[in-house]
């Protein structure tokens, strides 16, 4: 079903590839939250050549709901590319990406309202309580994560954004102006689209905030071990893209 926003305040974009077993809860939790405010609003789900049955799940739970609508990409092409695709193709003032597994709960988006509010042009979800006060895991990744995690996030700094010491939390939200200046020029595919967003964030003078999540690991995560390593290699990418000046130069794949 197509939104009847054409300029709704907050767009929520979902990026999901075969979650047929999570979407449809994902998705209630999320429409709940938003039916419950004062300003408009839309779902879209952008999906990553699912090969479940999410699409179907997707189009039933919107069959009977307003401010809904999909993206059904055929081609598995990652999840930066799939966020990108969903930042570019939504209609909203603010331009929020979260996890189809909500593990981070959209009552998170309560705190980035004011930030907007006071001129934040990103305002993004830290799990690590060196970025913000009250920052954790309240359901915590298996340690081998975290340390993977940590030990890569040292590196990240030093290459990409120095000073954020969680650019992986998938609950990201931007102005329109700033979603459509970063994803318009970004071109990672894989995993290390946070940091490239970060990076183009800062490269571009965006003010960028900072709120503490209270995530919930789920066991069923598409992250595998070797995406750590691929993550890393996105990094110097990303750090390439910038020292060459492909960020001025080369336009984006994504058509929308």
């Amino acid at each position: 079903m197509e939104t009847n926003q054409t300029n709704p305040y907050l767009s929520v974009v979902v990026p999901a590839y075969n979650e047929e077993r999570r979407i449809t809860t994902t998705l209630l939790s999320v429409y709940e939250y938003l039916s419950r405010q004062p300003f408009t609003w839309e779902i879209l789900v952008a999906l990553d050549g699912a090969e479940d049955k999410t699409l179907p799940l997707v189009q039933q739970f919107a069959s009977s709901r307003q401010n809904i609508r999909w993206i059904d990409r055929a081609e598995n092409r990652g999840k930066g590319y799939t966020v990108r695709e969903g930042m570019l193709a939504a209609k909203g003032q603010i331009r929020l990406f979260t996890d189809a597994d909500n593990s981070t709960d959209m009552s998170h988006f309560d705190q980035m309202v004011h930030l907007f509010e006071k001129g934040s042009d990103v305002v993004i979800c830290s799990r690590d309580d060196k970025d913000v006060t009250g920052a954790g895991q309240a359901i915590p990744q298996p340690y081998f994560k975290r340390l993977l995690g940590n030990t890569g996030n040292l590196f990240i700094q030093f290459v990409a954004v120095p000073g954020i010491w969680d650019t992986q939390c998938g609950f990201k939200a931007f102005t329109a102006e700033a979603a459509q200046k970063i994803f318009s020029v970004a071109r990672i595919d894989g995993w290390g689209f946070d940091i490239e967003a970060l990076a183009l964030a800062r490269k571009f003078d965006y003010q960028t905030s900072i709120i503490p999540a209270r995530w919930i690991d789920h066991a069923e995560t598409h992250v595998r071990f070797w995406n750590y390593g691929t993550t890393l290699f996105e990094t110097i990418q990303v750090r390439y893209y910038l020292f060459t000046g492909a960020y001025d130069t080369e336009p984006n794949p994504v058509q929308v």
